[in-house]
């Protein structure tokens, strides 16, 4: 008994010694075979995009130009951003009371308008405002980041405000620049000169665009940069982590799935193409070559569809089974543009106009969340780009005279109150989605100045529109309460109130 009693003792397990060792970490954390080739890096958001930013950009833009969901990926997001340019609604009030100065505020607006016009507003003469933020938000996007200048104190055009933008493209900052900083702490970093804060003080501008290689002839006085001071410079980036200096494009993270996604539909075509192309092969007895497909004594095939082609004696073909289509091209083409729209933030829908795999619920849905986007897009533009141009135009337009403010200079924050209108967005179904806010604004869930906030559409301009329209009714004898009123009665009446007005 001893002796077995002793072997069980060596062969039983210790508890103790089989024990897990604990870990004080997380699983994604944890070195294995499985993530061995995990490879990852502890540089800041700047080193990390400084040897990427040009090889990222470029390649963007070469997707853009020559894929067509790429393209289409760029003027969806222009087209609900920026519509066809954000409206200024000024929103001057009275000193009493607090109500709209609409004198005021027409005043202002004629001359933001007369200002945007493309002679006016736009150093080059070739954009209009509209088209220059357009044009903003598409560079935004294609190449992650867009710089505007601000050039004061110069007329363009025939407008009385010395005050005019020049849309810059990011690679007209020179991201390999650094040269000596002025003052102790500040310092350049991908071509910004930042104080300790990290606040951009000046920009180191290249003269003419690295790209221009095939035009030597454009002037720049033998000088490589300019360098333009901060505050004439407006950068419109999307910053996604702290300390960030430069923008990326949007489509970083899809940009090798578009790239896979050209070959793949390249090789489809071929694919299809080849294997659509029947061909008939004879085989003769042994002999000469002869006829008009012999040269040096070798035969000498031309591939063409529905050809019929001879062989030598004892030779065969082998035809490959291309089995196209096969079914999968749809299905691989729907992931790649699935994570395409992921990585740019727009519906899978909205992205690739396709509509056969969604149904009313899940296209409401995914308009409501598109919208949610766009607006957060609007927010930033608005923030960075229109507030930042309207408050330097309308300084400068009431110091040079075209504006007449009264006050101005002692409450400057009264009169740059202002409110840009968006276009609005498309219903799914008008007929539910007007149902719906009525019944909400009937609730008292929500205000009427909402539903028309949510369309662009200003609610103090709605209601005196409104009331225009519903005396100019009264006037000409027509009731739109239940339907026009075309009675001959009210025909012959509205004829001689307007004979009457004539003769008066």
């Amino acid at each position: 008994m001893g002796i077995i009693n002793a072997w069980s003792a060596l062969w039983e397990p210790n508890p103790r010694a089989i024990k897990p060792r604990r870990k004080r970490e997380y699983a994604g954390a944890e070195v294995s075979r499985l993530t061995s080739g995990w490879v990852t890096s502890t540089n800041s958001a700047d080193s990390d995009i400084k040897g990427s930013l040009k090889k990222l950009r470029n390649r963007s833009r070469q997707l853009v130009r020559d894929q067509d969901y790429c393209k289409n990926a760029v003027r969806v997001i222009v087209e609900n951003v920026a519509g066809t340019g954000p409206r200024l609604q000024a929103q001057v009030r009275m000193a009493r009371g607090g109500r709209l100065n609409e004198r005021l505020n027409q005043q202002i607006e004629s001359a933001f308008k007369r200002w945007g016009y493309a002679e006016n507003c736009d150093v080059a003469g070739k954009l209009c405002y509209s088209d220059l933020i357009r044009n903003a938000v598409g560079a935004w996007v294609e190449s992650g980041e867009v710089f505007i200048r601000i050039v004061r104190g110069q007329k363009f055009g025939d407008s009385s405000v010395p005050f005019a933008l020049q849309l810059l493209e990011a690679d007209m900052i020179d991201e390999d620049y650094e040269g000596k900083a002025e003052k102790k702490g500040w310092h350049w970093k991908m071509g910004i000169l930042q104080d300790e804060w990290g606040k951009p003080k000046k920009y180191a501008l290249l003269t003419r665009h690295p790209g221009d290689t095939l035009f030597v002839n454009q002037p720049t006085d033998g000088k490589k940069h300019i360098f333009i001071d901060a505050k004439d410079i407006i950068h419109l980036a999307k910053f996604e982590r702290p300390g960030q200096t430069r923008g990326v494009p949007w489509m970083a993270s899809a940009i090798q799935r578009m790239h896979h996604l050209e070959g793949y539909e390249q090789a489809e075509i071929v694919r299809a193409r080849a294997s659509s192309a029947l061909m008939a092969w004879i085989q003769t007895p042994e002999g000469d070559l002869e006829g008009d497909d012999v040269v040096d004594d070798e035969r000498v095939f031309d591939m063409q569809p529905g050809a019929i082609k001879y062989l030598g004696s004892g030779e065969s073909v082998h035809v490959p089974d291309l089995n196209a289509p096969d079914g999968q091209f749809e299905p691989f083409v729907r992931a790649m543009l699935r994570a395409l729209s992921a990585s740019l933030g727009i519906s899978y829908s909205t992205l690739s106009r396709d509509s056969s795999q969604s149904n009313y619920s899940s296209s409401r849905l995914d308009v409501l969340q598109d919208q949610e986007s766009f607006k957060a897009l609007q927010s930033q533009l608005r923030e960075i780009v229109l507030f930042r141009v309207y408050k330097e135009w309308l300084e400068i337009a009431v110091l040079s005279g075209a504006l007449q403010l009264p006050n101005y200079q002692t409450e400057p924050e009264r009169y740059q109150m202002a409110r840009f209108m968006f276009k609005s967005a498309g219903w799914v179904d008008p007929f539910k989605e007007c149902q719906s806010n009525k019944l909400a604004v009937e609730s008292g869930f929500k205000l009427q100045s909402q539903v028309l906030a949510e369309q662009g559409i200003d609610y103090e301009e709605f209601l005196v529109a409104r009331k225009n329209e519903i005396d100019l009714a009264k006037q000409l004898g027509l009731d739109f309460s239940d339907k026009p009123n075309t009675s001959p009665e009210t025909a012959s009446k509205v004829d001689t109130t307007t004979d009457s007005q004539e003769d008066d």
